[in-house]
């Protein structure tokens, strides 16, 4: 994965916790993540949508 230093830094710093055995605050983390699939999956509909819109005007 290409990722900027500063971008590297914005994200650890957003999801660190050092009272956390691993270094980071599990239950943030994974708010995130699934909050970014759920963008992710939204694109992907509405990318579908539009497909299927461009299939039927070609029919």
């Amino acid at each position: 994965m290409n990722i900027s230093k500063e971008e590297f830094e914005a994200i650890a710093s957003e999801i660190g916790d050092e009272k956390s055995p691993v270094g980071i605050d599990a239950k943030k983390t994974h708010i995130l993540i699934l909050h970014r699939l759920g963008q992710i999956q939204e694109q992907l509909d509405r990318l579908e949508a539009k497909t299927d819109e461009i299939s039927k005007l070609g029919s």
